[in-house]
């Protein structure tokens, strides 16, 4: 049981680049509902749900103050904030990748290994992030866990960076692992690095990126944390995804998209029905069949958006920097093509404040299943 006296609940975000703004929305909608206290005794983040997941951990003490913080510095983004944008940075970047592509190793070696810079979004953490709080609130009974996911590019696998409570024990399953360790920013961004756009961060020795990218049971990590039931927020609209209208030779934005979608989208749909359907085969066992082998029931509530959230980035492609829309132009992504690429680097904020409102409208629409499901058990 949680230390509240109610089961263990989890808070489980995936995502992806700007679109996580999308869950800051709905923990908006969740923070009017319940107050100061979080419902939340463990959080596991992956991808842009790590820096949310993250923010959400270091304020399980006062979660609405924590939640109101979380959304202005969402409101305040810009691409700037994220990754370097001036024509410099990414005319050294676009040489980097003409060396290496281009020059057949002869022009000598060229370390790039991404389209973009973030450091600017290293430092937004750094000030923003309070991660020593984590370990604080762990000893302090307030929180049970937090998990970061990321992608070792040696190992090929996902490695879940986890803090908690003593008893949770480090695990092993196939293509993933958890790992206990004193978790920073590094770790978080390194959940957020977007391969290809975003360059890998190094942890330990070992080049990490984005954890949706070997990450195929993101409510895993939750549930080796401990969890009783889950919340999880994910960034792909309900039902079945809208067929876009491509040209019969996608250009190499509109591959990348799909390719993104893939990494961000299918894995918590897909895991959410196999967890479901695991409840429902329990449902029908006999208590002492489930008891004899250590099985149980996890209640699970999943939130998406109602709308898809790459069609609202159409509009924005005008809005981004200008050395960017050269880049992105250049792979084929012009404001009528590839906006599901775009979507995933629209820090802008008319774009962010959108996704922001259209979660908290969609989560307030849940308004009652949603404290139902959080409610105590009597």
């Amino acid at each position: 049981m949680g230390h509240n006296g109610r089961d263990v609940t989890a808070l489980v975000l995936t995502g992806g680049g700007a679109r996580g703004a999308y869950q800051v929305g709905a923990l908006r909608a969740i923070a009017d509902l319940v107050g100061e206290r979080s419902p939340f005794d463990l959080v596991a983040g992956v991808s842009a749900g790590a820096l949310n997941g993250a923010a959400v951990a270091t304020s399980v003490d006062d979660f609405a103050a924590g939640v109101a913080r979380l959304e202005a510095t969402w409101r305040a983004l810009t691409p700037e904030q994220v990754y370097r944008t001036d024509l410099a940075s990414l005319g050294e970047i676009a040489v980097g990748w003409l060396r290496r592509l281009g020059g057949g190793g002869f022009l000598g070696a060229d370390h790039v290994n991404a389209l973009l810079d973030t450091s600017p979004l290293r430092a937004l953490l750094r000030r923003t992030l309070a991660m020593a709080r984590v370990r604080d609130h762990v000893a302090s009974g307030r929180l049970r866990g937090l998990a970061v996911t990321a992608t070792s590019y040696q190992a090929g696998q996902a490695i879940s960076f986890f803090d908690g409570h003593p008893a949770i024990e480090p695990w092993t399953r196939a293509g993933r692992v958890g790992q206990r360790a004193r978790l920073t920013v590094d770790h978080v961004l390194a959940s957020a690095a977007i391969p290809v756009l975003f360059p890998p961060v190094t942890v330990g020795g070992a080049a990490l990126g984005d954890g949706c990218i070997r990450l195929t049971a993101p409510l895993s990590p939750a549930i080796h944390l401990g969890a009783e039931r889950i919340v999880a927020i994910g960034i792909q609209a309900a039902g079945e995804p809208p067929a876009h209208a491509r040209a019969a030779r996608p250009t190499p934005a509109e591959i990348g998209g799909v390719l993104l979608n893939a990494v961000f989208l299918d894995s918590l749909e897909a895991d959410a029905e196999r967890h479901l359907r695991i409840n429902s085969t329990l449902a029908a066992m006999a208590p002492a069949q489930r008891a004899a082998q250590a099985l149980r029931e996890i209640p699970l509530l999943v939130l998406r958006p109602s709308v898809d959230l790459g069609q609202l980035a159409v509009e924005q492609y005008r809005e981004l920097p200008v050395a960017l829309r050269y880049l992105l132009r250049g792979i084929g992504a012009d404001g009528q093509r590839g906006w599901d690429l775009v979507s995933y680097l629209a820090f802008e904020p008319v774009y962010v404040q959108r996704l922001v409102e259209l979660g908290y409208r969609d989560t307030c629409a849940r308004r009652d299943e949603l404290m139902a499901f959080l409610a105590p058990p009597r």
